[in-house]
């Protein structure tokens, strides 16, 4: 009976705050990861990873607890040539038979302005995790689409080394140089929906059952 009633009373003070919270999720269709490299020292190179997917624990009183998780499947690269393509999945550069994926998980999230956040997350790519700083704008104004769900963008972006990650195949030029750069702009354009209340709340996993009293136990064997 009493771990009935604390539960009753944890969960009374435990909803408010689910009610500041939404969870969105990207809609893998309308989001990509792009990225842009300079290739021969002299153009950039541009591709994108068509296949992302994640979810972002919107807190709608402090942004600043929000969450964001998300993973691109690095199979789904495309630069619009398919030979290229294949050489940028096998081991020179993102061995994709060994790691399929890249993730990233936010560790801090802070404002920097009008609709602006600044999210550290670790980013983990061919096998080497390293914090990055993602420079974001939004979320935008919600919208409703026609069959009724609420959707927002959020547009990112930030630089990164790929040596830093393993990824250090390259060529010298006779004229100097080397053919493919060192330094990686990426930019995320994402579309999220928002997920029901209930289906966020079966998303969560169930808070364990408080532990019976000794009182109670020695009840129960009665």
């Amino acid at each position: 009976m009493k771990t009935s009633l604390k539960s009753a009373v944890a969960l009374m003070f435990a909803l408010p705050s689910l009610a500041l919270a939404s969870t969105w999720e990207v809609d893998s269709a309308h989001s990509a990861a792009g990225f842009s490299v300079r290739h021969m020292m002299v153009s950039n190179v541009k591709g994108s990873f068509g296949d992302v997917k994640g979810a972002v624990n919107l807190d709608d009183k402090d942004v600043t607890k929000s969450t964001v998780e998300a993973t691109i499947d690095v199979t789904s690269i495309n630069t619009g040539n398919a030979k290229r393509d294949e050489h940028l999945k096998a081991p020179d550069f993102f061995d994709v038979a060994k790691y399929p994926t890249i993730t990233f998980k936010s560790t801090k999230v802070a404002k920097a302005g009008q609709g602006k956040l600044k999210v550290t997350g670790d980013l983990t790519m061919h096998g080497v995790t390293k914090a990055v700083v993602l420079d974001v704008v939004g979320p935008s104004k919600e919208a409703k689409d026609p069959w009724g769900n609420t959707r927002t963008g959020v547009a990112a972006t930030t630089k990164l080394n790929r040596k830093d990650f393993g990824l250090a195949y390259n060529q010298a030029l006779e004229t100097g140089g080397v053919a493919v750069g060192e330094e990686v702009t990426v930019n995320l354009e994402l579309e999220l929906v928002k997920k029901a209340a209930a289906d966020a709340a079966a998303a969560k996993p169930a808070p364990a059952p408080a532990p019976a009293t000794e009182k109670a136990t020695a009840t129960d064997k009665k």
